[in-house]
């Protein structure tokens, strides 16, 4: 059996198109950065986003209701940011960041990401209304 070197890996190559996809979902979506570095160091539950619960600790720019946060969460699995968390007795209420969404928010550490321009927003609410194939 061999061990993993971890330490030396190198990260998944992706396209231009699905970075600026992926960063597209990012911006123009309900969240703050704050709960994807969050999700970056830990998993994240469904029950700290939602409500007032997800202002105060800066996930949010408004208040959600649990089905909206899910249905948004929902988008960004779709889109290759997050993963649901999985636990011995299946899938949990909790969220993680997929190696795209990793990167993504370890990029912005050091470059903050764009306010989303109107452009931003018409292409994503179309491409979430017709479900474009990526």
């Amino acid at each position: 059996m061999s061990i993993a070197d971890f330490q030396n890996q190198k990260p998944f190559a992706y396209s231009n198109q699905t970075i600026e996809r992926a960063l597209r979902s990012l911006i123009c979506s309900p969240f703050k950065f704050a709960l994807f570095d969050a999700m970056r160091k830990n998993r994240v539950a469904i029950s700290e986003i939602t409500g007032s619960k997800g202002v105060e600790k800066g996930y949010t720019k408004r208040l959600l209701s649990e089905l909206i946060t899910d249905n948004e969460l929902v988008w960004l699995i779709q889109v290759g940011v997050l993963r649901r968390e999985v636990d011995g007795q299946g899938i949990t209420d909790s969220f993680r960041l997929t190696p795209l969404g990793r990167q993504l928010v370890e990029q912005s550490l050091t470059k903050p990401w764009r306010n989303p321009t109107l452009s931003d927003r018409f292409y994503e609410t179309v491409t979430r209304w017709l479900r474009i194939p990526f």
